[in-house]
């Protein structure tokens, strides 16, 4: 099962300089997967959780190629609705290609409904554009000989019935956000349900969990997947393991923005759980 964190790409610590840190730490602490969050305009709803400045995941991600070398970069999650599916088909293919196939495009709805005002889009279709945009995306990259023949996985976020079925015909994986280990059985197993309805195979299972590290344990209903005693969230991944999970994302933002300029609490918990695989 492979590791990967969620660096935050936002907020008042942020900037090239500390960017260029959170990939050292990552790649450094031998971690599989650096993944970056997606929002557009920093509207009201969206700067309460993730305020400015927020570097695009696109943008951020073709630079953070240029200065790593072997862990996979992704997205988590890209919000399909707020992008042309032909301008997604392209920039993935692109920063797919110039960082040596490393790319994993997370995909999901969104949820921001100033932002969805503010970019033009429709906030009440975002689920039915959604799966609009990852079927252009699919049949634009059918075309090899323009965008590569290059195989990128699209990770699908959301846990709604939609969601499911939108990660049973066009995803590679399901990739839940921040729940409980028993929210997570029961999504696998509505997962292979809705799979099987569909008489498709079920896709692999990557979910992102929190990183939070607490002195002393917390008891198992109070807590999400990741949160807890070093004990704790290292027994979480193995149940995440024999659940069958591909890929855990651990995300160390706990949020409060001013995180964003002290991360070294953040590394040291990375670096805690990277002595524990």
């Amino acid at each position: 099962m492979e590791l990967g964190v969620n660096v935050p790409n936002f907020g008042p610590g942020t900037n090239p300089a500390r960017l260029r840190d959170w990939a050292g730490v990552v790649e450094g602490l031998g971690y599989d997967l650096l993944m970056v969050s997606d929002h557009v305009v920093i509207t009201p709803d969206v700067a309460e959780q993730y305020p400015a400045p927020f570097y695009e995941p696109f943008t951020t991600l073709s630079w953070l190629a240029g200065i790593t070398s072997r862990v996979r970069l992704g997205t988590t999650v890209l919000i399909a609705p707020y992008r042309h599916p032909l301008l997604v088909a392209r920039m993935a293919a692109n920063l797919h290609a110039l960082s040596g196939g490393r790319l994993v495009l997370g995909v999901g709805a969104g949820w921001a409904r100033g932002e969805f005002e503010a970019l033009g889009a429709e906030h009440a279709r975002r689920g039915r554009r959604t799966d609009e945009i990852l079927a252009e995306v699919r049949r634009a990259w059918a075309d090899t000989a323009d965008y590569g023949d290059g195989t990128i996985p699209i990770w699908v976020g959301g846990s709604s019935p939609a969601a499911l079925r939108r990660t049973v015909r066009y995803g590679d994986a399901w990739h839940p956000l921040r729940q409980t280990i028993g929210d997570l059985r029961v999504g696998l197993d509505r997962l292979r349900t809705t799979a099987a309805s569909l008489d498709r195979p079920a896709p692999a299972f990557a979910p992102r969990i929190l990183l939070r590290l607490t002195d002393k344990p917390l008891r198992d209903d109070e807590r999400v997947a990741g949160e807890g005693s070093t004990d704790q969230v290292v027994q979480d991944l193995a149940v995440l393991r024999e659940l069958g999970a591909q890929s855990v994302v651990l995300d160390p933002f706990v949020g409060d923005p001013t995180e964003t300029e002290r991360p070294e609490a953040a590394w040291q918990a990375l670096a805690t759980i990277a002595a524990h695989r």
